[in-house]
């Protein structure tokens, strides 16, 4: 039986930014479609420790897809799993809504659920947590290869029993935030990535930025993430078009240590050890 041909790797000894590749387990029709939809060449069978001519790799094994940066001594991959690990741990004894994403959105204060829109996804931990407690969840991931490995993840945590409920309540969407949250404010919310009703309750914003802490969590995820995604350099702009769009309020996250986003000072922080929360009030809470 014929096989369809991948799109080939460069022959040159330049080094390629990014490609797709598979171990003898990972699903080679899901890598083949990856390669065409993002345009990134297909490597085929490849150990990415022994990947030298590539930076990072999308990589396809027998757990999903995850970003894996190539080479010896590279961290481990990263991949959006809501299964097992840290966020299943977080699922089964997490603080409910004492968690500080919970009380910065206001699950203490307002008993019906919510809908929020987590603007800035990524590998969608705080939407997952927050679906968890009863939330609707809207998910915009505007980086392509970001928003692979969350589809990835969101696909096969909705194949497990106990993570079902919780996915069915999150949705993703493709294209940009900031394009949507300004249709909302316009009256213009036609789009083919608008959701249910004129605006979110809450926005959530958590833009990338020049991190500079020394954490297993930085050093792993964000090195990684910033071999493709790099700096949010409009997060002024998004948080301008939140600010428009939301119902109750925008929750931005930032580093403890790090200024506001713009000159506009928020109404009230919530502070953890490492990060706080930005809460911007526009009106209060239903109760």
């Amino acid at each position: 039986m014929s096989r369809a041909k991948a799109p080939k790797a460069s022959s040159t000894a330049e080094t390629i930014p990014l490609a797709i590749a598979r171990s003898s387990l990972g699903d080679e029709r899901q890598a083949l479609a990856l390669s065409t939809d993002l345009s990134l060449p297909y490597l085929g069978v490849a150990c990415p420790k022994d990947t030298l001519h590539v930076n990072a790799l999308l990589f396809l094994d027998e757990n999903g897809l995850c970003l894996q940066v190539a080479g010896k001594n590279a961290p481990g991959p990263v991949r959006a799993e809501f299964v097992t690990g840290k966020m299943g741990y977080r699922r089964e004894h997490g603080g409910g809504s004492g968690q500080l994403v919970a009380r910065a959105v206001g699950l203490q204060k307002a008993k019906a659920g919510l809908h929020v829109l987590d603007a800035t996804a990524g590998l969608g931990q705080d939407a997952f947590v927050l679906a968890s407690l009863g939330c609707r969840v809207s998910l915009f991931e505007r980086n392509p290869v970001i928003h692979a490995l969350l589809a990835d993840g969101l696909a096969r945590a909705a194949l497990s029993v106990d993570c079902a409920p919780i996915i069915a309540r999150m949705t993703l969407q493709s294209g940009s935030s900031i394009d949507w949250l300004r249709n909302v404010a316009t009256g213009n919310d036609d789009d083919e990535n608008s959701v249910q009703g004129a605006a979110a309750d809450v926005i959530y914003l958590d833009p990338m930025f020049p991190h500079r802490e020394k954490s297993a969590l930085v050093k792993k995820e964000m090195q990684v993430f910033r071999t493709v995604v790099g700096d949010d350099d409009d997060s002024e702009a998004l948080l301008e078009a939140a600010l428009a769009a939301a119902r109750y309020r925008v929750v931005v996250k930032r580093p403890r240590k790090a200024p506001a986003i713009s000159t506009a000072e928020p109404g009230t922080r919530i502070e953890g050890k490492s990060s706080r929360y930005d809460i911007y009030p526009i009106r209060a809470l239903p109760r």
